[in-house]
Formats: C-alpha cells, structure tokens, sequence
C-alpha cells in the first residue's frame, strides 16, 4: 500500500514502533471485551510481543487514527510454512469506544486492499470461540469459518482474495 489510506476524519497508515504503549492498551482494552472474567494472565508480555510484530521484516501492522489517537489495529504477514500467496491476520482490534462507527470496516478494507496489492489469493484468521461480536464482523466481510478440532477455543476463518 502507499501512502496513508485517510478520510477528513480518519488515516489508515503504519504503526511507528515509539507507539508501542498505545497499541498495547488499545490490544487490552480490545480483549477484555471478550473474556468475561477478564484477561487471562498467561505471562505473556504484550510489550515485547507486539514490539516484536512493529519490527518484523516479513509483518505488518497498521492503524487506524482519529484525533491523533489510534483507535484500531491489525497485524499481519505470511504464517511460517504456508504458500507465498497466503496472509494470516493474526492481531484485528478496534477500541471499543469505537464501535461501529466505521473503523473496523476501513482498516480491514485497507488490509485488503495490500494483500491484493502483494499477490495473496487466501487469507487466514483465528478469533476466539466466545467473541461473537468479531466473528459476525469478519462473515459480513466474506470470511468463512473453517471446522474446528475438539476442544479448540479458537474459531479458524479464511478469506479468498481473488484477482482484480
């Protein structure tokens, strides 16, 4: 993609890594929508985790920004072991603040609009089982869910990006 994707109101452009706290907090205050005895403490270390994905030569991640704030993420790039033509979006968080005003919807077509660009044909996703609210947004966007294994709490969706 080049160049920032921007309405009056809003800029779809990549995450800077000096914003790594912002995106951390917005990360959590994303999943805490979703985990009703709130966030599990797994002991995994957000900061260094997404520091990790801003630096990454073969990922990803953008934003959306309004009022110079960000207020929606996504993360993605090609799974290890999966064709070239295949992108997995691996984080998709909107601010709960700001829901359904439209956010969501431009940064994923944002995303598409690169994968295309980059030659992906199929996307991947996982979301988890309880958060229903993400996959309902992710079927109205033409994502399919894929067959789950037993006892799995992630729900595998895949988007076809067919050619221009």
């Amino acid at each position: 993609m080049t160049g920032n994707r921007a309405t009056p109101d809003r800029v779809i452009r990549t995450v800077l890594p000096a914003e790594v706290a912002d995106v951390v907090a917005l990360h959590a205050r994303a999943r805490a929508t979703y985990y009703p005895g709130g966030l599990p403490q797994d002991g995994t270390d957000w900061t260094a985790a997404w520091r990790g994905a801003l630096t990454r030569p073969d990922g990803r991640v953008l934003c959306a920004v309004e009022a110079a704030r960000i207020v929606g993420l996504a993360s993605f790039r090609v799974p290890e072991g999966a064709p070239a033509d295949t992108v997995k979006l691996f984080q998709f968080h909107v601010d709960p603040g700001h829901w359904r005003r439209g956010v969501g919807a431009a940064l994923h077509a944002a995303c598409v609009e690169e994968w295309r660009a980059d030659g992906r044909r199929d996307a991947l996703l996982e979301v988890h089982v309880d958060n229903l609210r993400a996959q309902g947004f992710y079927r109205r966007l033409g994502w399919l869910p894929e067959p789950a294994g037993p006892g799995d709490h992630h729900l595998r969706m895949r988007l076809a990006l067919p050619g221009e």
